[in-house]
């Protein structure tokens, strides 16, 4: 067993815990980025699409876009009911997640891979456990938990975890050049949707719903949905990969708690309608690091407070907008053709008062 002492342990190297990690360090903390993945990125869990505006705010090139998209066409019954601007791009996410871990390092961060965090003890140092069996015990100033939806950092912290849906997604060969990412509608995708992503020759294909007693499973779902796109000729039928996960789509809650903070998918930061993230995970964990960074400078823990703060400030009443819109969605029991547009963040009446 080896004793650390540092100012700020983050867990988790995602694009939450890398930005944490890289704002912090760029303020002179002493920062210790814990990953337990042997290697940062992989395996993949995600459908790899970020908006356009992300690359400037990310700031780590661009050598992990693979395509580029202007906007987002959305489909009721297999009818097209929306084609709306939304520049984006497609991703290798490993690429992004190693290009912002990078960062981190290069600002200051001492990452080390492969090392989970296990618990933490009643005096407040974190347990590590790294490769070959070693142990590592951390006592931080301030820790931040950018270990994902089921974060063990939240546990701790009494903050629970977020409400989740889970999601499926194969890769399979893209037969037609295309420029705009597809959302699907189906009231056999109960309160969700189903995406097909363009990647270059190749597509993200996969859907998240609210399962339902009785009715068929997300696989089996999934199936008849890559049947029906195969069918039109926009993909091959040949897997080439699959993934599965949990997004969060729980309500709003606190990301601060004594000496911790929350960030990305771990803080329920994520899009409840969407599930969308990446791009709350940067900001957030930007905005969690430069806190934690100020907390250490002036000794504090009361300013981590003000993270919640500029969190709620800056994308509060977005996620608690979609948050009460996905209560109603998975509430509704009648025709989509009547409902959807009160859904789905395209249309002009999501937007209004609930």
């Amino acid at each position: 067993m080896r004793d650390v002492t540092c100012d700020i342990l983050v867990v988790g190297a995602g694009p939450a815990g890398s930005s944490a990690a890289r704002a912090a360090a760029w303020e002179g903390a002493h920062v210790l980025l814990a990953e337990r993945r042997p290697v940062v990125g992989l395996p993949v869990r995600c459908a790899e699409y970020i908006p356009a505006l992300l690359v400037g705010q990310a700031d780590v090139g661009q050598g992990y876009i693979v395509q580029n998209t202007t906007g987002m066409r959305s489909f009721l019954h297999g009818r097209c009911i929306q084609d709306m601007a939304a520049p984006g791009c497609l991703i290798d996410r490993h690429l992004f997640d190693q290009a912002l871990a990078d960062a981190a390092v290069r600002a200051g961060a001492q990452l080390l891979v492969g090392h989970s965090a296990l618990t933490r003890a009643a005096d407040g140092t974190v347990l590590l456990a790294g490769p070959g069996g070693t142990r590592l015990r951390v006592r931080a100033t301030v820790i931040i938990g950018a270990d994902g939806p089921q974060s063990r950092v939240a546990h701790w912290a009494g903050l629970g975890r977020s409400r989740c849906l889970p999601a499926v997604q194969v890769r399979l060969p893209l037969r037609e050049k295309l420029e705009h990412t597809h959302i699907y509608f189906d009231e056999s995708v109960t309160a969700g949707y189903a995406w097909l992503f363009p990647k270059g020759d190749v597509a993200n294909v996969g859907l998240g719903m609210l399962p339902q007693a009785g009715r068929p499973g997300l696989r089996r779902v999934l199936q008849r949905f890559v049947r029906g796109l195969a069918g039109l000729g926009l993909v091959g039928d040949c897997e080439l990969g699959s993934t599965c996960g949990w997004i969060p789509a729980g309500a709003p809650r606190p990301c601060v708690a004594d000496n911790v903070l929350l960030a990305g998918d771990a803080a329920g930061h994520t899009h409840p309608i969407t599930g969308a993230g990446i791009f709350q995970a940067v900001m957030g964990g930007r905005m969690a690091g430069r806190w934690a960074a100020l907390a250490v400078r002036k000794g504090s823990t009361e300013l981590l407070h003000g993270y919640g703060e500029e969190w709620t400030e800056f994308y509060g009443d977005v996620l608690a907008h979609a948050h009460q819109r996905r209560c109603q969605w998975e509430a509704y029991k009648g025709p989509l053709d009547a409902a959807i547009n009160r859904f789905w963040i395209g249309f002009r009446e999501y937007y209004a008062a609930s």
